[in-house]
């Protein structure tokens, strides 16, 4: 497939026609096209990884490191034991020291994945605003910074009337755009940087950082560009599931469950995601969209989750969708897939299940008719036999033909599931309990 490259003067186009370009100060094309320039986004440690509404932000640095512009990742140390009040109905919890230091570490790694922070040509940066909001002494940060702010005007921000007119602001958080604004200013004083993007819900923040530092660097201009939140077509916040987040840490979600979140689509959204989240050009785009949606849901999953897990990610997650569905699977044990008990729980969320005691799976382990008539797989232990002998009895999509195979817990998924199956279309799953009264027995 094709990958579209950006120049200098072109950026601004490439997210326009990606969709990703939701509002922009003026004078920004012209400021672009005269670089380059210095571009930073901000991304708050309030887990140690980050998760899919993430990519976009990423991917703007990416695409601006591209065009040879210069990036700068600026992890929330300092912003993010106080916590960003914007698109937020409630006041977050706030985070320890200790914490907040772990979390970095893992987002920092993620982060060196996409940009180039070794590059000889042009390397991205990545900062702490730690290094100076820690340090900062209250009295100094009222007179030098908080002066230059209107009460009135924050409190016009639509992030702050959302909440006064909920459950109230603190004044930690009602303090937060300050904090975020001087980063603007900081990094525009130490390191030139001039453009800051985010979420549409950042305006106010941006803007308040670019009137910043004209007040404080004698009139030098700043600029902002901020994209659409991205939501489903049904109107529900991306990379929100029913199994919960998807992150981009592999093991809070494993390659497999990431390949099918964007496998998984909806054909109403794919072409969106296609422009938003890889760096396909627009005519590959359409011919996929157009060709057939099924291709253009695979190629998406493929070129995010290659971009975020590598290739091999990819052909491991493939190959364990064949098995599972035994679609050219042969008979593979799903054990040799590279998936987890949480992978096919996932999968297979709807399907029948039951709980069996662990200790049964013990010494010996127990006989394979014996677990299919237990199970509820089959009506009796004569049903089973005859499964069996017929070739219909699978376990972890293995065909057994020994009525008498013992199955022990060394057969399960992660020591604790186990996926029989009856001819080619009916799944049953056993989970193994322990110390649990509502088991087979």
């Amino acid at each position: 497939m094709s990958a579209s490259v950006s120049t200098r003067s072109s950026v601004l186009d490439e997210l326009a026609w990606r969709g990703l370009l939701y509002d922009q100060t003026e004078g920004l094309a012209a400021h672009l096209e005269a670089g380059p320039v210095t571009a930073y986004i901000g991304f708050d440690p309030t887990a140690d990884s980050l998760h899919v509404g993430s990519l976009l932000p990423i991917l703007h640095l990416v695409r601006l490191q591209r065009a040879g512009h210069h990036a700068i990742a600026v992890v929330g140390g300092g912003t993010g034991m106080i916590g960003d009040p914007s698109g937020k109905q409630k006041e977050r919890q706030l985070l320890t020291t200790e914490i907040v230091e772990a979390n970095i570490a893992g987002i920092r790694g993620q982060l060196a994945r996409f940009l180039a922070f070794d590059g000889v040509d042009n390397p991205a940066r990545i900062v702490n605003n730690a290094d100076w909001l820690l340090s900062a002494q209250l009295v100094d940060f009222l007179r030098d910074v908080g002066k230059h702010f209107s009460v009135n005007v924050m409190l016009a921000r639509e992030s702050v009337q959302r909440r006064l007119k909920g459950e109230g602001i603190s004044f930690t958080e009602f303090s937060y755009q300050l904090l975020q604004a001087w980063d603007f200013q900081v990094l525009h004083e130490r390191h030139g940087c001039t453009l800051q993007l985010g979420g549409s819900d950042q305006w106010g923040n941006i803007v308040a950082g670019i009137d910043l530092i004209r007040r404080m660097s004698g009139g030098a201009r700043a600029y902002g560009l901020v994209s659409p939140l991205v939501t489903t077509s049904a109107g529900v916040k991306f990379g929100k599931t029913e199994a919960g987040t998807i992150w981009l840490d592999p093991k809070r979600t494993s390659p497999y469950r990431f390949y099918q979140f964007w496998r998984n689509t909806p054909d109403s959204d794919v072409a969106r995601y296609l422009r938003f989240f890889t760096f396909l050009d627009a005519e590959a785009i359409d011919d996929l969209v157009a060709a057939d949606p099924g291709a253009a849901q695979l190629q998406l999953a493929h070129e995010v989750t290659a971009m975020v897990h590598g290739e091999d990610a990819v052909t491991r997650a493939v190959r364990a969708s064949e098995l599972l569905f035994s679609r050219g699977g042969g008979e593979t044990d799903l054990r040799d897939a590279g998936l987890s008990a949480d992978d096919v729980l996932a999968v297979f969320d709807d399907v029948p299940s039951s709980r069996i005691d662990a200790s049964r799976f013990d010494g010996d382990g127990m006989a394979l008719a014996e677990l299919f008539a237990l199970a509820g797989v089959t009506p009796s232990k004569g049903a089973a036999r005859r499964l069996i002998r017929e070739g219909g009895a699978y376990v972890n999509n293995r065909r057994l033909r020994d009525e008498q195979t013992a199955i022990t817990r060394d057969d399960c998924l992660d020591g604790t599931l186990l996926i029989l199956r009856k001819g080619q279309k009916h799944y049953h799953l056993v989970t193994l309990a322990a110390d649990d009264a509502e088991v087979a027995s």
